[in-house]
């Protein structure tokens, strides 16, 4: 028999048995339906969170003195132990650190700095940094320019607003690039506008840094030490030239900061890398325990051809003891039965791409998630579903294929 016949033979077995053989498929397309689809909305939630993380730089440090430390054999120490002079020292020293970038981070703190312009007003982050905090940060310009190094220099009164405070000062008409607003006595003029981002899922999660990313007003952080009276820097902002070594760095810029300031202050370090390491931890982790329920119906599944083929050798038993006697070998009685296991799986592994690819629309749809298939899980969901047809169906075949002639010709 070749193996065209063998196939032929197989359709015309199943296509005998149509609701068993139906019910088996179904089993195995729920499983690979429901692999795909949590592999695919998986790795979409990956790619929203990691999107989402990128907003505050990827390979961004965070270093700030530890105010819970107390310390009882150090003297009581006032400021926040960053200085400018720390931030010149850090600047000149970059390369021996490994900090590609470097900005002070000075917030307005708990006072009521709102922006006013006419009868127009809005309260949001006033941010003061340095020339480099948008690139650290990945900030877009969609109009204007950043701050320059000049401006960081002589404290200008300029700033740069993101979306949601630009529309609250500004009616949809007008263009906010050069127009001053108040803060506070102080007149500033605006510079440049920031495009939106979104961290809405991080938001939503009570994640890291789930605050609005489109209420910033960024300024010098010299010119918000003036307008605040407070010349400490409470953070320093820092860009590592590689990802992987941003917990190296930070520790680096925290031992160079306690000896320059002779060991009086403790400080500690914050790195966007730990954040996303805990991050792709736990999706990792989500997405495990979803690939493994989901498999559970992919073994449901190959129970269910194991039952059908028993089954079927059951029913066919005389008919087995008539293709022996009449010359077929164990070998063919086997591949018989394999090829029906395996028809089943395949087929079913074909509708479960199709059924888990119009779910994952709809879960993308629904969550607002990106449609990303994951081929890795696609993948492995057929080779596992065709294996688990032909694991299954080989014991019955194998039984099949091992009947004496003269016993199965007596049933």
């Amino acid at each position: 028999m070749n193996p065209l016949d063998t196939i032929v033979e197989a359709l015309r077995a199943l296509a005998d048995h149509r609701l068993r053989t139906a019910l088996s498929i179904l089993g195995i397309t729920i499983g690979i339906a429901a692999v795909m689809s949590v592999g695919t909305i998986s790795k979409g939630g990956n790619h929203v969170v990691l999107s989402e993380l990128e907003t505050f730089g990827l390979n961004s440090i965070w270093v700030y003195r530890d105010w819970q430390d107390d310390s009882p054999y150090v003297q009581q120490r006032e400021g926040s132990g960053i200085d400018a002079s720390d931030v010149r020292a850090i600047q000149a020293d970059r390369e021996a650190l490994g900090v590609r970038r470097i900005s002070p981070l000075v917030r307005g703190g708990n006072q009521d700095l709102i922006a006013k312009r006419g009868g127009r007003s809005a309260r949001g982050q006033v941010i003061g940094g340095s020339s480099e905090l948008s690139a650290i940060v990945n900030d877009r310009l969609v109009a204007g320019r950043g701050l320059f190094h000049t401006d960081i220099q002589q404290a200008h009164a300029v700033l740069l607003l993101a979306p949601d405070i630009a529309a609250r000062l500004f009616l949809a008409h007008e263009n906010p690039l050069g127009q001053s607003i108040s803060i506070g006595p102080h007149s500033f003029r605006v510079v440049g506008l920031l495009a939106g981002k979104s961290r809405d899922f991080l938001s939503s999660i009570g994640s890291v840094g789930g605050q609005n990313a489109n209420d910033p007003i960024v300024m010098p952080y010299t010119t918000l030490q003036r307008l605040t009276g407070d010349e400490d820097i409470g953070t320093l902002q820092l860009e590592a030239k590689n990802f992987n070594d941003a917990e190296a760095v930070g520790q680096r810029v925290m031992g160079y900061l306690s000896i320059r300031h002779g060991g009086v202050y403790e400080y500690d370090v914050e790195t966007m890398a730990s954040h996303v390491e805990t991050t792709n931890r736990i999706l990792g982790g989500v997405a495990i325990v979803g690939l493994v329920a989901a498999s559970i119906s992919l073994l449901v599944g190959g129970m269910g051809i194991m039952s059908l083929m028993s089954t079927a050798v059951l029913e066919r038993t005389r008919e087995i003891g008539i293709r022996k006697a009449i010359g077929a070998s164990e070998q063919h009685i086997l591949w018989q039965f394999l090829f029906e296991a395996a028809l089943i799986s395949i087929a079913g592994g074909v509708l479960g791409l199709l059924i888990g690819s119009l779910v994952s629309v709809g879960l993308a749809v629904i969550t607002g998630f990106p449609l990303i298939p994951s081929f890795e899980a696609i993948g492995a969901a057929m080779l596992v579903s065709i294996g688990v047809g032909l694991l299954s169906g080989l014991l019955p075949a194998r039984r099949a294929s091992k009947l004496p002639p003269v016993e199965a010709l007596r049933t």
